[in-house]
């Protein structure tokens, strides 16, 4: 990569929102996001490890403050999910919720590392030029989650309902069964199925981008000059800490539309 001071706002930015990827195949159609892919299951395999360490120090007793912290956790999303989820949500529900409430507050957490310092262990480290370490603000990652959980609440509906009755709902709800009301019912059925997996994805991908957006903005002013970098560093400091809000927040709006979509596909209407 070329020194900071020698890239253009334009081109710093799309530097920094390029991905490393992969063509799969002959010519360039399937493109593989090769960081997008190695961080997210890199950060998935350290939340295993984080949840195994805090499992294996668990003890009957007086819990420890990561015990304690995780024990509060596990117990408020099981809240959240008893509160929706009617059913034995201990089997499936209750533990992909906190999966991925979890996974999806890792993934967001990267972008509070610096993205110069991040960039330049990357580049010289590793010896990567492009490499973007935040996998939500990669549209592919959020769409892949929102899609796992689209099979899983129309896996769920045929398993609860059998195919006649998942088929019945889609031709015979919600304007009544008669046979001339089939094609709005399907229809409008069909429009709701697309849209939820879009604005599943959607949501936490423009939110964790803009983010992303807004702190190379920040550097970018921070490296105007003195005046710059003053204002950079408390207007950075400040969007960090309100970042983290947007951060715990997502991952939990994430993984309550998980919830409700899969408490839906169990509901007959």
């Amino acid at each position: 990569m070329a020194a900071e001071n020698e890239l253009t706002p334009t081109e710093y930015i799309s530097h920094h929102l390029t991905n490393m990827t992969s063509s799969v195949g002959q010519g360039d159609f399937w493109v593989v996001h090769v960081d997008t892919l190695v961080m997210s299951v890199l950060l998935g395999l350290v939340s295993l490890v984080l949840l195994w360490w805090v499992v294996r120090g668990a003890t009957a007793g007086v819990p420890g403050k990561r015990q304690a912290f995780v024990e509060l956790a596990v117990e408020f999303v099981d809240e959240q999910v008893k509160g929706i989820f009617h059913g034995d949500r201990h089997k499936f529900i209750a533990p992909a919720a906190l999966t991925v409430f979890v996974w999806v507050l890792m993934m967001n957490a990267m972008d509070f590392l610096p993205v110069d310092i991040m960039a330049w262990i990357y580049e010289h480290v590793f010896h990567l030029e492009h490499w973007r370490g935040v996998p939500t603000a990669d549209i592919n990652t959020t769409f892949a989650l929102a899609l796992s959980v689209w099979l899983l609440m129309i896996y769920f509906s045929i398993a609860v309902k059998g195919w006649g009755g998942w088929i019945h709902e889609l031709f015979g709800t919600p304007f009544g069964n008669h046979v001339l009301l089939w094609p709005a019912n399907f229809l409008f059925n069909l429009v709701e199925y697309i849209s939820k997996p879009l604005s599943h994805s959607l949501r936490l991908y423009g939110n964790m981008y803009a983010g992303e957006i807004i702190f190379l903005l920040l550097g970018l002013w921070a490296a105007t000059g003195i005046v710059g970098a003053i204002f950079g560093a408390i207007l950075g400091a400040g969007w960090a800490i309100f970042h983290i809000l947007i951060v715990v927040l997502q991952a939990f709006i994430f993984m309550m539309l998980t919830v409700v979509y899969l408490s839906m596909a169990h509901e007959s209407h």
